[in-house]
């Protein structure tokens, strides 16, 4: 339902959207829709999932941060039924993920990394068979298809083949096709990967208007920090583990005060004499946006005052300084301070980089 939708509109389809008409478990903790406890998955021996634990409130904007092989896609699959936990448990919309999967399943709205759209049928077909799918009355199924067109902005272009879309248009229509039987919670899982800057932040324009709109609950995954900003929590994965759990805005006061980058004509000298002047432990890596291994390397140090640290470095180091940069930490700078590298998506094997050029080719 887009803002320009009548008043009416809007309330029916918020009624449609309310708890009250829709079937629930055994009563979660309170304010929690999704509760995991210790989960875990293992493939071979290794341990994709580590014994996590978290709770995901009503109507939250909840993100799953990390790299690529971190857990994510398989804490996800894991919740929606698709893949049986190695141990541990968890409940969504009070039923347990692994004995009331029919009920689990009923309760939630998938838009997957890779795209499931048929090319070969209109938006409003897909949407309509969705419904089907998921047994939604026959005479409820236009009215609800027209709904979530209007609010992801195609109706328009409903009675066009999917093949005619574009990147965007596909990722929007997903995100509307997951709400057809109108889920207490919908799953996205990297739902922007892909697409141009200004086509995902109009993803998110409409992902708010979910929350704004409807008792709907967000679960993301992302390895974009932009996009992880749009959260109200964030849980930061690496290696199955979770090694942070918090709002945008304290996972980045963690880090400290203010973020202060340098390049010397000897690195290893000024971080040397950083260390023994200022007393501050910096670390050394490559400038950002350039390939690993470069020649030119930078230093990096968290300080509690940029303003006041920058003249004093700049006139304490003997080492002649190449450039200088001083500004407050972002999500890139929490998870380096929690792991010791930064975010990147790492090198897949060739079936990965397969997977990533088909999506690209579908997402035209």
């Amino acid at each position: 339902m887009s803002a320009a939708g009548t008043g009416n509109d809007v309330a029916a389809a918020a009624s449609l959207y309310g708890r009250g008409n829709r079937n629930a478990g055994s009563s979660p903790a309170a304010g929690a829709i999704i509760e995991v406890e210790r989960l875990t998955r293992d493939f071979d021996g290794l341990k994709a999932v580590d014994e996590i634990s978290f709770t995901v409130g009503h109507k939250e904007i909840f993100g799953f941060l990390g790299p690529n092989g971190a857990g994510k896609t398989t804490t996800i699959n894991m919740l929606c039924t698709l893949l049986k936990p190695t141990s541990g448990r968890g409940t969504l919309n009070g039923y347990d993920i692994v004995t009331q999967q029919d009920e689990v399943r009923q309760s939630i709205g998938i838009v997957f990394q890779d795209p499931t759209l048929d090319d070969q049928l209109t938006a409003r077909e897909n949407l309509e068979f969705h419904a089907m799918l998921y047994n939604v009355p026959r005479e409820e199924r236009e009215q609800r298809a027209r709904r979530v067109l209007e609010m992801v902005g195609l109706t328009q272009r409903a009675g066009d083949k999917v093949e005619t879309y574009s990147g965007g248009m596909k990722r929007r229509l997903e995100i509307a096709r997951g709400l057809m039987h109108y889920p207490h919670v919908l799953f996205l899982d990297e739902p922007t990967i892909g697409l141009d800057p200004q086509t995902r932040s109009s993803i998110w324009e409409h992902v708010h208007e979910l929350k704004q709109q409807y008792d709907i609950t967000v679960f993301l995954t992302t390895h974009y920090m932009d996009e992880a900003e749009n959260c109200d929590r964030i849980a930061i994965i690496d290696h199955g583990r979770i090694v942070a759990l918090d709002t945008p805005g304290n996972l980045k006061h963690s880090v400290g005060g203010d973020i202060i980058t340098l390049r010397a004509d000897d690195t290893q000298a000024a971080q040397r004499e950083i260390r023994e002047k200022f007393g501050f432990e910096a670390s050394i890596g490559d400038v950002p946006g350039e390939a690993a291994g470069a020649a030119q390397e930078s230093i990096r140090l968290e300080v509690p005052n940029g303003r006041t640290m920058l003249p004093q470095l700049v006139r304490g180091l003997s080492t002649e300084i190449l450039s200088v940069s001083v500004r407050e930490p972002t999500l890139d700078d929490v998870f380096l301070s929690l792991t010791g590298r930064q975010i990147r998506e790492e090198a897949g094997d060739k079936k990965d980089m397969m997977r990533r050029r088909f999506r690209a080719r579908r997402m035209r």
